[in-house]
C-alpha cells in the first residue's frame, strides 16, 4: 500500500514539472500584445544601425595577380642584381692577388693592405657624397637634366624610393636619373657602390711598390667625391655627355675603367719609377713574385665579370638579355687572352703568362661599354684587338718611362677608350629609341654612319682631361703636404716592413 502510494506521488510529480515546461512553450508562442509589439520595435536609428555592413565589392583578380607577379618580378630582379654586385665586391680579391702576384714579395702586405681598406673608404666617400653627386638631382635641380653634377641626395637624404613598379607612378624623386631600374634603392646603391670601390682599386696597381699608404687613402677618399661621381653623372647620372650628346657606355669602360686608368696613369708619372726601373738608360725588368697569384687573382676577375656585365642589365627580364651580355663578355675575354699570348710570342720571343692574364682583363674592359649593344661575332672581334693592343701598350709605356707594376693603364686606360670607341663602331642596331632608357644609334659598321662615334670621341676627350688635370691636382697638394713617395730606403727595403711592420712570408730570418 505505501508501495502504491509512492508510486502514485512521483507520477503526479513528474506530470506537474512536464506541464510546468510546456507552459513556459507556450507561453513564447502566444502573440504579443500590441503594446508589447512596440515596445519590442526598435527605433528607425537603431534598426540603421543594426543592419549588417553591406560586404566589400570583390578584389579585381586580374589587378591582385598583376600586383602579386610585380613583387615576385622586384624580388627576383633584386636578388639578380645583389648577386651580381656580390661577384663584383669579390673582384677586390682578384685585383689584390693579381697586383700582389705581379709584384715583389716584400711590397704584398702593402698592396694586399691597399685593395683591402680601398673599399672601405670608397664606402664612406661614396655614401657622404658620391651617390648624391652622381644621381641625385642636377644642377637645375631636376633629376637627369643634362647638367654637371648632382645636388640633390646627399647622404640619401630624401632618398624615397624611386623604382617604377614600388614608388608611385610617375615618381623619380632625387635620383631621377636611376629610376628605370624596378629594383629597390638599397639594392642601386649598393650595386653602384661596387662599382666606384673598382675605379679606385685600379689606382692601385699603377702606384704600387712606392706610394706611402697614407696618401693612397687619402686620394682614394677625394676621388669618390671630386672624380668618379662627377664624370659618373654625366654618363649614368644623364648629365651632359647622356643628354646632350647620347654619350652611352653600358656598364663602365669609361665610367669605372677610363676614369681609375687615368686616375692611375697621372699618379705613376708623378710619382716617378720605381728604383732601378730606368737605370743605365734602358727598361729594366722588376718580375713579380708569384704568378699563381696573379693566375688566380685572374681567374676571379673573370668570374666577377659575370656580375659586372649582366648586373648592370638591373633586371632579368625573358633572360635573353642578361644571356647576350654573359656571352659576349666571355668571348672577349677568351679571344684577348689568345691574341695577347700570340702577340707576345711574336713580339718578346716567349708566351708571357703576364700577357696572356693582362690580355684576358684587356678583353673584358673592352667589351664592358658594348656588350649589350653588340653581337657574338662583334665581341670576338673587339676581344681580339683588345689583346694585342695590351701588349703593344705596356711595351709603350716602359718606352717613354712611365712605369706600371701591373700593367693597369694598359688594361683599363687604353682598352677602356678601345672600348668606348667600339659602340660607335659595332652597335648593330639603331636603339635610340628603345623604350624607358633608350641606348646608341647604329655603329659604323652598320650603317649608323659617324655620329656615334663622335659622341664617344667626345665623351671620351671630356672625361679624360677632367679627370687627369683634377687628379694631378690631387697628386700634387699631397706630395707637397703629406708626402706622396717613400723613402727610398723604405722602398728598397720593401713597404711591408716600412710601411706596416710585418711581412707575408716570414721565413725564419730575425729582423732586427
Amino acid at each position: 500500500m505505501t508501495r502504491s502510494v509512492a508510486l502514485l506521488g512521483l507520477t503526479l510529480l513528474l506530470t506537474a514539472c512536464c506541464w510546468s515546461v510546456s507552459g513556459q512553450g507556450f507561453a513564447q508562442e502566444t502573440p504579443a500584445t500590441p503594446a508589447a509589439e512596440a515596445a519590442a520595435t526598435p527605433a528607425p536609428a537603431a534598426a540603421e544601425e543594426a543592419k549588417p555592413a553591406e560586404a566589400a565589392p570583390p578584389a579585381d583578380p586580374i589587378a591582385t595577380l598583376q600586383a602579386t607577379a610585380d613583387k615576385l618580378t622586384v624580388g627576383l630582379d633584386s636578388v639578380f642584381v645583389l648577386f651580381c654586385g656580390f661577384l663584383v665586391f669579390f673582384m677586390n680579391a682578384g685585383f689584390g692577388a693579381v697586383e700582389s702576384g705581379f709584384a715583389r714579395s716584400k711590397n704584398t702586405v702593402n698592396i694586399l693592405s691597399k685593395n683591402f681598406i680601398v673599399f672601405a673608404v670608397c664606402t664612406l666617400g661614396f655614401y657622404l657624397f658620391g651617390w648624391g653627386l652622381m644621381f641625385g638631382g642636377g644642377d637645375g635641380s631636376v633629376s637627369g637634366d643634362g647638367g654637371w653634377y648632382g645636388a640633390k641626395g646627399i647622404m640619401m637624404i630624401s632618398g624615397a624610393d624611386n623604382s617604377p613598379k614600388i614608388a608611385t607612378l610617375g615618381y623619380e624623386g632625387d635620383y631621377g636619373s636611376i629610376a628605370w631600374a624596378g629594383v629597390p634603392l638599397m639594392v642601386k646603391f649598393f650595386f653602384q657602390l661596387v662599382f666606384a670601390g673598382t675605379a679606385a682599386t685600379i689606382v692601385s696597381g699603377a702606384v704600387a711598390e712606392r706610394i706611402k699608404y697614407h696618401s693612397f687613402i687619402i686620394f682614394c677618399f677625394i676621388m669618390m667625391i671630386v672624380m668618379y661621381p662627377i664624370t659618373g653623372h654625366w654618363i649614368w647620372g644623364y648629365g651632359y655627355l647622356a643628354a646632350k650628346w647620347n654619350f652611352w657606355d653600358f656598364a663602365g669602360s669609361t665610367v669605372v675603367h677610363s676614369v681609375g686608368g687615368w686616375a692611375a696613369l697621372t699618379g705613376a708619372i708623378i710619382l716617378g719609377p720605381r728604383i732601378g726601373k730606368y737605370a743605365n738608360g734602358k727598361v729594366n725588368a722588376i718580375p713579380g713574385h708569384s704568378m699563381m697569384a696573379a693566375f688566380l687573382g685572374c681567374m676571379i676577375l673573370w668570374l666577377g665579370w659575370f656580375g659586372f656585365n649582366p648586373g648592370s642589365c638591373m633586371a632579368v627580364g625573358d633572360g635573353a638579355l642578361i644571356a647576350q651580355v654573359a656571352v659576349n663578355t666571355n668571348a672577349a675575354a677568351a679571344i684577348a687572352a689568345l691574341t695577347s699570348t700570340a702577340t707576345a710570342w711574336i713580339v718578346l720571343g716567349k708566351p708571357d703568362i703576364g700577357m696572356t692574364l693582362n690580355g684576358c682583363l684587356a678583353g673584358l674592359v673592352a667589351i664592358t661599354a658594348p656588350a649589350a649593344f653588340t653581337d657574338l661575332n662583334c665581341s670576338l672581334i673587339i676581344g681580339a684587338i683588345a689583346g694585342v693592343l695590351v701588349v703593344l701598350s705596356v711595351l709603350a709605356f716602359d718606352r717613354v718611362g712611365v712605369d706600371d707594376p701591373v700593367g693597369a693603364t694598359s688594361v683599363h686606360l687604353v682598352n677602356g677608350i678601345f672600348g668606348t670607341i667600339c659602340v660607335g663602331l659595332f652597335t648593330t642596331a639603331d636603339l635610340s629609341t628603345t623604350p624607358i632608357t633608350g641606348g646608341p644609334k647604329a655603329g659604323l659598321f652598320f650603317g649608323g654612319g659617324t655620329e656615334q662615334l663622335i659622341a664617344q670621341l667626345v665623351g671620351i676627350g671630356m672625361v679624360g682631361i677632367y679627370t687627369v688635370v683634377v687628379s694631378a691636382i690631387v697628386w700634387l697638394v699631397i706630395k707637397y703636404t703629406v708626402g706622396l713617395r717613400v723613402k727610398p730606403e723604405e722602398e728598397i727595403e720593401g713597404l711591408d716592413m716600412g710601411e706596416h711592420g710585418n711581412e707575408a712570408y716570414h721565413g725564419f730570418v730575425i729582423q732586427n
